[in-house]
């Protein structure tokens, strides 16, 4: 289980990236503590997917500096194995089960198969774990992508917009899950445009 430290999860100083003339992130200042559940929120076009991607360190910052779990996001591979994410919506194979999609993640990510087990019962998509992924509903598809960030037991979680066009019950699902993600001592930060939902 993740364990909480003295060092905050994330920190931001004046983070900003333009792309051209349009800047999508200005001179964002933030702190986020270790556990619980965090929220970024802001309306569609704000910067919360840009922000996300340069804490990742999938895109460079214009100017300003951030750190994840102590370590700057200019080296990535030093606090990215300790981090799961979901950034729009999952992609797997749709022919294969959900088993097979995060075995073969597990795979990939050197992590044992013990642990799709693990992550299957986690997001409560146990008995249905032999289901084709294209034949799951979009909020078991959320579900799942939530499972494969979790495949490493991850400290930080970063998920972007993880309740985007789902029906009020998956809603539901998806906010009780992350909860318990919170509770666990994961520090989760969620993304999204809906006041009502992050309240």
């Amino acid at each position: 289980m993740p364990h909480q430290s003295a060092v905050n999860a994330i920190s931001v100083s004046g983070l900003t990236k333009r792309f051209g003339s349009l800047t999508a992130v200005d001179d964002l200042t933030v702190d986020i503590p270790t556990g619980g559940v965090v929220g970024l929120l802001g309306p569609n076009g704000s910067g919360k997917s840009t922000t996300i991607r340069m804490l990742l360190g999938l895109i460079a910052p214009t100017s300003g500096t951030a750190t994840v779990l102590g370590h700057p996001i200019s080296d990535p591979a030093a606090f990215l194995p300790r981090v799961g994410a979901l950034i729009e919506s999952p992609t797997m194979y749709p022919k294969l089960s959900a088993e097979r999609n995060l075995r073969s993640l597990a795979r990939l990510a050197g992590v044992n198969d013990g642990r799709v087990a693990e992550v299957l019962d986690i997001v409560d998509l146990t008995g249905r774990e032999r289901d084709s992924f294209g034949d799951y509903s979009l909020g078991m598809k959320q579900r799942l992508g939530i499972a494969a960030a979790l495949l490493r037991d991850p400290e930080l979680l970063v998920l972007d917009e993880p309740t985007n066009g789902l029906d009020p019950a998956g809603i539901v699902e998806i906010r009780d899950l992350l909860v318990g993600l919170g509770r666990q001592g994961r520090t989760v930060v969620v993304s999204s445009h809906l006041l009502a939902e992050i309240q």
